[in-house]
């Protein structure tokens, strides 16, 4: 059976990730995964802008992904814009730019079509039951939350209530005040009334949070109580509900330069971590799941699967 190289470029509001995968059949095997913190977001989200500074970021990041991907015979590119481009008044004119100056052609997917594409990313390494999952996947500008069992999904919705606009709109101090804590929570709680009834109709027994910020979480929480596990090598880690807390209660009682010495700590999550850990124990409270797990894949890992099932 003939074999072809297929690259995935997931354009993120804060990181921009690269998945490099040989597929043969209906199936597919990864070569090479990179991220670039291209921080699209920054300065301009809240905006609905993308600042100069960024779309340079952004043009860079793909520059460097472009030089990876030409290591590997990739015969395919396909590249997928989320929150911070489908949401700025001119993401459209940064689209543009990168097709004149590197060739590459960016889709831009809705909240809807990226919640979907990181359910199925995630149940490639997760098996659902009939019990229904939360799968929660918090980027920079949006969340996704979808509700699925085995089934299929039930309910899916996508929020933009990212790690990076919430920085930008309560710029918190450091460490963050309780007070800034209940502003954002009562913040969330007022934009996700959908979620919050979605959950009372499909009750949920396991929450799943995918890529970026959980698996920072995960790193952390893997660092102290499994110093000798490699996590890059499982695409899945099921987290104990009291280290969530215990890993919480540092990071916001920590600074900026307390967070970034702790082992596992992503250094370009350092900021980020802190909305994300709020977010996660905010759900956490709402929904009281029976299981926590963390899943290394997501929406590039669902993008392949759909490429494979629909284009290739």
């Amino acid at each position: 059976m003939e074999k072809t190289r297929v690259a995935i470029i997931d354009l993120g509001t804060n990181t921009f990730n690269l998945l490099i995968t040989e597929v043969e059949g209906n199936t597919y095997r990864i070569l090479r995964e990179s991220k670039y913190p291209a921080r699209l977001g920054e300065g301009g989200i809240n905006k609905a802008t993308i600042t100069p500074e960024a779309m340079r970021r952004g043009v860079e990041a793909l520059t460097s992904h472009l030089i990876t991907i030409s290591e590997y015979q990739v015969e395919s590119i396909f590249c997928f814009a989320t929150s911070a481009i489908r949401s700025a008044t001119n993401g459209s004119e940064f689209v543009r730019r990168v097709k004149q100056e590197l060739g590459l052609t960016i889709r831009v997917i809705p909240g809807d079509e990226e919640a979907q594409t990181i359910f199925d990313g995630v149940k490639q390494v997760i098996p659902l039951g009939e019990e229904y999952s939360l799968i929660m996947d918090i980027g920079g500008g949006s969340i996704e939350f979808i509700i699925a069992n085995k089934n299929g999904i039930a309910w899916k919705d996508s929020y933009n209530l990212g790690v990076a606009r919430l920085l930008e709109q309560f710029v918190p101090s450091d460490p963050i005040k309780d007070e800034e804590i209940a502003k954002i929570e009562k913040y969330l709680e007022t934009r996700t009334q959908t979620l919050i009834e979605a959950v009372q109709q499909f009750p949920v027994e396991r929450l799943i949070g995918s890529s970026g910020s959980f698996d920072t979480l995960a790193a952390i929480i893997a660092k102290r109580e499994y110093p000798l596990l490699e996590l890059s090598k499982i695409t899945s880690f099921k987290l104990r509900s009291e280290a969530l807390i215990e890993t919480h209660n540092l990071l916001i009682t920590s600074n900026t330069d307390e967070r970034r010495i702790i082992p596992g700590m992503d250094p370009d999550r350092v900021d980020n971590i802190v909305p994300a850990s709020i977010i996660v124990q905010w759900v956490l409270k709402w929904v009281k799941p029976m299981e926590v797990w963390q899943c290394s894949f997501s929406l590039k890992e669902g993008a392949i699967l759909q490429i494979i099932n629909s284009v290739l």
